[in-house]
């Protein structure tokens, strides 16, 4: 499978002409199928990363690939002066995912586009200029997404950007929640898990409670589900695995093209109808080869019985390694739904944990400074877990 390439220059020479804003691994990947992948030397490793929960169906899935290369010899874009069949087809499937409502959606490019597009919509249909969103939180990087971000630390340098209207709430707290609601918030955004925030889960029926309430408010409630989305967790959206939690926006990326940049604002009737020609654009939105891509991804996942693995293997996930890591005193915690696992540990060890299972080959990352945060592609297999979990015995082993 793997091929060996010729490194021509370090990495180092490679970066040069590139701005400093990612802290990199010295390492590039040339190919992959499924959860494996390899780097330009052949080098394999399992990756439960998937390119921070991007890679839903794997690397290389058979499908995904020739949509792509079917749809980008024929059309890759035209422009949304024009109709375009595969966006239309796309959102009327996502909208399917919300039985008994009309979704309409917008298409964008990435998460954060998604959720700048729920932000204004969310004043547009309003008229009210005040936002509510949760400490902890992370929405994106662009300036509204960043200031309804709940980590300050994103914002250094950049404070004249911030838009001041902003309150954070703690997650998971009604109360808290209830406290910051006022006439002049147009909307609440909130993570059904927070994921850069190191995969934090609400309590049961808060996402319900926090529904209702907001909507006592008159305030709109925008779910933003571009890491928990695409049956991260066994659903289509992981707010459905609670009854009663309704939004009225809900904005999708990350998996939702498999691998190919695409955002989505999926709003109800009433902020729709707000919306008129003009208000909003993107010029690469919804093109011709990410919908066909985002097609494609939909079919599979939709496929009988897929999210139902999902599930199972989830669940397989957390009892392994919950049996690994028993009796490691460095971990706090076992958290998470579905393929969307974080493991707290103490001090600097999840960070430890990340360069010493890159050195045996797997790829996890760290969120929040102290949480290993798996993100596997959705088709990872009970092997690539169970090496995984090895993975964790051998450090635990070490540690001691």
């Amino acid at each position: 499978m793997a091929q060996k390439y010729k490194i021509e220059q370090g990495v180092k020479g490679r970066q040069d002409s590139l701005l400093g804003v990612y802290r990199r691994k010295g390492v590039s990947f040339a190919s992959g199928k499924g959860a494996r992948i390899w780097d330009t030397s052949g080098r394999e490793y399992i990756d439960f990363v998937a390119g921070i929960a991007v890679n839903v169906l794997g690397h290389s899935n058979p499908k995904l690939v020739s949509a792509i290369c079917n749809q980008a010899s024929n059309l890759i874009h035209t422009s949304n002066l024009y109709e375009i069949e595969n966006q239309s087809q796309l959102a009327s499937r996502l909208s399917r995912h919300f039985p008994g409502r009309k979704m309409k959606v917008f298409f964008s490019n990435s998460g954060a586009e998604a959720n700048e597009a729920a932000l204004k919509f969310a004043v547009k249909s309003t008229g009210r200029g005040g936002f509510v969103s949760a400490n902890n939180s992370f929405h994106g990087r662009t300036a509204m997404a960043l200031s309804v971000t709940g980590q300050p630390k994103y914002w250094s340098g950049f404070e004249p950007l911030i838009y001041r209207n902003v309150e954070f709430f703690d997650y998971g707290s009604i109360e808290s929640l209830k406290s910051h609601l006022n006439r002049d918030v147009a909307a609440v955004i909130m993570e059904p898990i927070q994921g850069e925030g190191g995969v934090i889960v609400p309590p049961k029926g808060f996402l319900r409670e926090a529904s209702a309430v907001v909507h006592d408010n008159g305030s709109l409630l925008i779910v933003d589900e571009v890491q928990t989305g695409m049956g991260r967790t066994g659903r289509m959206f992981a707010h459905q695995w609670e009854q009663g939690c309704t939004p009225d926006i809900v904005t999708v990326a990350k998996g939702l093209a498999g691998g190919v940049p695409i955002g989505a604002t999926l709003v109800g009737e009433d902020v729709a109808s707000a919306i008129h020609e003009g208000d909003h654009g993107s010029t690469f939105g919804g093109n011709p080869l990410a919908t066909a891509a985002g097609l494609a991804t939909m079919e599979v996942i939709e496929s009988p019985g897929f999210l139902d693995r999902v599930i199972s293997r989830g669940q397989y996930l957390f009892h392994s390694l919950s049996d690994s890591l028993r009796g490691n005193e460095s971990v706090t915690e076992i958290r998470g739904k579905g393929l969307m696992v974080g493991i707290e540990m103490l001090g600097d060890s999840a960070k430890k944990f990340a360069d010493y299972a890159f050195e045996r080959n797997i790829l996890v990352n760290v969120a929040h400074d102290s949480v290993v945060r798996l993100l596997p592609p959705l088709v990872v297999t009970e092997e690539e877990i169970d090496s995984l979990c090895a993975t964790f015995r051998s450090f635990s082993s070490s540690a001691r």
